[in-house]
């Protein structure tokens, strides 16, 4: 069959990565074309601990894409553009000459303690998240060079330009340096508003503003492999698009909502993203108070989120059991789960206990045990904890969404990998009492190739994009059950919020 064009995508998670084909088919009906997606490379993304700093191995990163576009050609596919999209806040300094000064920090690295809390009294929390419009994280881009500046880092001295790693990785592939819109807003140091850099706050900081470059939107041509690469890989120059480079970001242009001019989405994976699509920021009290963060979009769009800790505490158990000589898969693990006494004890996940790697289980066991609850033993038991809790989680952050925004959702559209996880889909489908539709697993991807089909003219728009997820993925819904229960558990899972 003819295609109508080919892209390669590259979605870089926290723990790994994937390069995946997609081709635009078109429908000899006269029809809805359709998407056509096929994995042809994956790799693990492990973080590296190196003299008392946690960092990402970047290089070997950009080596698994060179891999893949080499792979991509010699099985037979011809992409006209690339993308890439990662996890958001990390980058990396380049000299004067261009050079990567160091490999970059990754965002669990334990520097930023206590940088929230200087910085709130330094600036004041109410300027940072008018100006700033996100949540209070630690590892936003603000406080790691914050960080880097109190430590008097050499590198931040010899720095001539910052990127962030989607657009780090594309310049080692095409030697052009650009900053991407979606990525830009995950810094706090980005006025989404103004759609401008903070200068004052960097100056006020001692952060140079030298450093950042203007924003790119998304669906930008950014320009082709080097000569280089293509010599090394023995490949034709394919085209550099700038998509949503931040994962969530393309996870959410990926949500297939046809016709709802609002909807609600929860991009599930390591971390868990609930939010809504605006048309502009919202920096009120209001959403400051509720702790929501404002993202760029595709599209023109503003993301009013909320960061949930999401399935890394069921990631991190896996790993911890793995050592422990029980090599169960996660299909395992939930059907363990299944078979757990529902509602005996929960966590808060957002607790920032949960946030650090190692000793997960034993942190979930002493939560409990302060808290008066049952402590959990089993693989069952934890987690039956950790899904109940998240899907409590996600009913209580809708619903504050819906109080801040003054708009009811009639339901919630989850993507991403975690939706691989069935028990996790219909426990939330009970615990906000409303339908859960399900899919496209690979939405970051696939949001990336939209924007690929943006720059190439092929989609005119973000609608017509979405269109084509519906026509091209099958979407799966899961109905509420047992309401009275579920209100029961949450009216518990707010006292223990509370109390902690």
């Amino acid at each position: 069959m003819t295609k109508l064009a080919t892209m390669l995508a590259f979605d870089l998670g926290a723990s790994s990565g994937r390069a995946l084909i997609g081709e635009l088919l078109p429908n000899e009906a006269g029809g809805q074309n359709t998407l056509k997606v096929t994995e042809i490379h994956r790799f693990p993304n492990q973080p590296i601990a190196a003299n008392g700093h946690l960092h990402w191995d970047i290089l070997r990163l950009l080596q698994e894409l060179k891999i893949a576009i080499r792979k991509a050609f010699q099985e037979g596919f011809a992409p006209q553009t690339f993308g890439i999209d990662t996890w958001g806040v990390d980058f990396g300094l380049l000299d004067a000459n261009g050079e990567l000064l160091g490999n970059p920090y990754h965002y669990r690295d334990s520097q930023t303690d206590g940088i929230i809390e200087e910085l709130n009294e330094r600036i004041g929390k109410d300027r940072l998240y008018e100006q700033g419009g996100l949540q209070f994280m630690p590892f936003n881009t603000i406080n790691q060079l914050y960080a880097m500046k109190k430590a008097a880092s050499p590198k931040l001295t010899a720095a001539s330009t910052l990127l962030l790693t989607p657009d780090l990785l594309a310049y080692f592939l095409t030697g052009e340096k650009v900053c991407e819109f979606t990525m830009a807003t995950t810094t706090q140091l980005y006025r989404p508003k103004e759609q401008q850099w903070n200068q004052e706050l960097m100056d006020e900081l001692g952060i140079p503003s030298k450093l950042f470059i203007d924003p790119i939107h998304p669906g930008t041509k950014i320009g082709p492999l080097t000569a280089e690469v293509c010599a090394e890989l023995d490949v034709p120059p394919i085209i550099a698009v700038a998509v949503g480079t931040h994962d969530t970001e393309s996870a959410v242009a990926a949500v297939p909502a046809i016709g709802n001019s609002t909807f609600a989405y929860l991009v599930c994976g390591t971390w868990s993203l609930l939010g809504t699509e605006l048309a502009s920021p919202n920096v009120s009290p209001e959403a400051q108070a509720l702790d929501f963060s404002n993202e760029g979009g595709v599209g023109g769009t503003y993301q009013l989120l909320k960061n949930i800790m999401g399935l890394w505490i069921l990631q991190e158990c896996k790993r911890e059991w793995e050592e422990q000589g029980h090599a169960w898969s996660f299909a395992e693990i939930v059907e363990q789960a299944e078979e757990a006494q529902p509602f005996r004890s929960f966590i808060h996940p957002d607790d920032p206990k949960f946030f650090a790697p190692s000793g997960m289980i034993g942190r979930i066991q002493a939560y409990c045990e302060q808290t008066s609850q049952p402590v959990p033993q089993s693989i069952g038991e934890i987690t039956r904890c950790i899904l109940e809790s998240l899907a409590l989680r996600y009913r209580q952050a809708l619903a504050q969404m819906e109080d801040l925004t003054k708009q009811s959702f009639n339901g919630l559209h989850m993507v991403g990998g975690g939706i691989q996880n069935r028990l996790l889909c219909r426990l939330t489908a009970n615990a906000i009492a409303r339908p859960v539709w399900t899919g496209p697993v690979e939405a970051s991807a696939i949001g990336n190739m939209l924007m690929q089909l943006v720059a190439l003219g092929e989609c005119a728009n973000l609608q017509e994009a979405r269109q084509l997820v519906a026509a091209s993925f099958p979407i799966e819904e899961f109905a509420p059950e047992q309401p009275n229960e579920w209100d029961i558990a949450f009216e518990a899972y707010e006292r223990l919020v509370i109390m902690k």
